[in-house]
């Protein structure tokens, strides 16, 4: 079975081996997230944290059944998450952000996660995902400028890169307006006074 035909047969059949690579695509474990930082630090470096899409994350916890991870052997070589907002009024996922370590990304990986991700979100009942990223890459997955047109986002980004995608075929076509985050909160640790 290929990985597309697996990825499409139910999205949440998890691990898979990604072919002639030796990299298996999974659930994301509490014990990636040092590596996925790392990864992510390399991918895009500090100036990540000041993307309009990271204020959307902070402080939430990703999607339940969408923090995907890329690992070879014990590595974890690629990431890729997804986050409740509300796109103008319609309950939607932030895609992102999806990151291939270096010496990886001639395998495909990216796509593999990406595929995986958006089978596994419709799957799992969500009708649309939105992100900010390359129209050359992301149209191939089906993202397009004009599902995002009326859209609009807490902070600066370029609108040439504000993408949409309809798991559902009208999903966003009533969507008009700002953006706000809507996952779940993290819990944040306090301590106990003695």
């Amino acid at each position: 079975m290929t990985l597309l035909a697996a990825a499409r047969s139910l999205a949440p059949v998890f691990p898979l081996v990604v072919e002639n690579s030796g990299v298996t695509l999974r659930d994301e474990r509490a014990g990636d997230v040092l590596a996925r930082e790392r990864l992510l630090d390399a991918s895009f470096g500090p100036a990540r944290f000041e993307k309009t899409c990271e204020r959307l994350r902070e402080g939430r916890i990703a999607a339940r059944g969408l923090a995907l991870s890329a690992v070879d052997g014990e590595a974890l070589v690629g990431t890729l998450r997804f986050w409740h907002v509300e796109a103008g009024g319609v309950p939607a996922l932030l895609l992102g952000p999806l990151a291939v370590a270096q010496g990886h990304r001639e395998l495909g990986l990216g796509a593999a996660l990406m595929r995986m991700g958006l089978d596994r979100a419709q799957a799992l009942g969500h009708k649309a995902v939105i992100l900010v990223g390359d129209e050359p890459y992301y149209s191939r997955f089906g993202f397009a400028r004009a599902h995002a047109q009326a859209l609009d986002l807490p902070g600066g980004f370029d609108p040439a890169r504000f993408l949409g995608l309809e798991l559902t075929p009208g999903a966003l076509a009533n969507a008009k307006g700002m953006v706000f985050a809507t996952g779940v909160l993290e819990r944040r640790r306090t301590s106990r006074a003695a």
